[in-house]
């Protein structure tokens, strides 16, 4: 049951999470990394390491306001983190010794939510096999300067929330 709680939380917080409209829910998210970054901070017993940690997944959650990559990358090395401490059997939380490996499970699956771009995991499954796109939000193809995306040269699809992307045509 240790190993499948985590994994249900992931998931249950990717189903709940979109009940936050974008780009609030992107932000919001930037935020949790920047949060879980420094959750160590309160004796995480690694010295001047956790302060270094803290800083890197700082950075990593101010560029992510503008990308759900950054914020899945994000997750990763607070997984590692997780795992380091636990090793080290200097938990999280000291009177709840399996946080730290149940962190460890949990936040890959929220990483693979938010690499997929955070979208509402319930409009996946309503809309399967329709034919609907699964983005959170509507993206136009549009290249640069607002042109639609022409010709062979590679542009950036603009999507609302401001995040750029590569041009996919149909």
């Amino acid at each position: 049951m240790q190993y499948v709680a985590p994994i249900g939380i992931g998931v249950l917080y990717a189903l709940l999470m979109p009940l936050v409209r974008e780009p609030h829910r992107r932000r919001l998210n930037a935020v949790m990394i920047a949060g879980a970054g420094a959750a160590y901070l309160s004796g995480g017993g690694l010295g001047g390491r956790e302060f270094a940690f803290t800083a890197l997944i700082t950075y990593v959650a101010f560029r992510g306001l503008d990308s759900w990559t950054l914020i899945g990358v994000g997750r990763l090395p607070h997984t590692a983190w997780d795992v380091v401490h636990h090793l080290k059997g200097n938990p999280l939380i000291p009177f709840a010794p399996t946080l730290s490996p149940g962190c460890a499970i949990c936040d890959p699956v929220i990483a693979l939510w938010c690499l997929w771009g955070g979208p509402s995991l319930i409009d996946l499954v309503r809309h399967r096999g329709r034919g609907h796109r699964h983005d959170t939000t509507e993206s136009t193809s549009v290249g640069v300067a607002g042109r639609p995306c022409t010709g062979n040269r590679p542009r950036a699809v603009v999507r609302p929330d401001g995040e750029h992307r590569p041009c996919v045509r149909p």
